[in-house]
Order: structure tokens, then sequence, then C-alpha cells
């Protein structure tokens, strides 16, 4: 387990480093994996109609649900490493 949460940490942390940055797609799916992992599953009350970016993390995290906490950290640190052999 540790050494999950280890690789997990190097990912959140390679993905600052990273030349350029994902699109916007790519964004979401990191930022709802990154809360999967360390918050699990979503709360509180999706945004209002009028707060776009607001509502899209609720959704790309939302989207997770059921995931456990370890399933997302492996799928964060595979789309990380994807990104930095792209890069």
């Amino acid at each position: 387990m540790s050494d999950l949460l280890g690789k997990f940490n190097t990912a959140k942390d390679d993905v600052t480093k990273l030349p350029s940055a994902p699109d916007n797609s790519t964004k979401l799916k990191l930022y709802g994996l990154f809360k999967q992992s360390t918050e699990g599953d979503v709360t509180g009350d999706k945004p209002g109609m009028f707060d776009f970016v607001g509502g899209a993390k609720y959704e790309a995290w939302n989207a997770l649900k059921g995931t456990s906490k370890e399933q997302a950290q492996q799928q964060y640190i595979a789309l990380v490493e994807d990104l930095k052999a792209k890069a």
C-alpha cells in the first residue's frame, strides 16, 4: 500500500512538471481521479448551472463514484505516465 501511495505522490508532482499542459478533458480526468484518490466519493451539492467550471469538475469526480481510492490512484498514476511518455 505504501508503495502505491509513494507512486501516487510522485505522479502528483510529475504532473506539474509536464512540458505542456494537458487538454481540458484530460485535466478534468486528472482532477476527478485525484479527488477520488484523496477523498473518496463526491460529496456536497452540484454547483449551480452558471458555474460551468465547478459543474464540470463535479461531474468528472462524480463519474468515478464507487471507485476505490486505490483504483483511482492506480488510474491517476497510469494517466500521468501516459502523459509523460507523450511529452
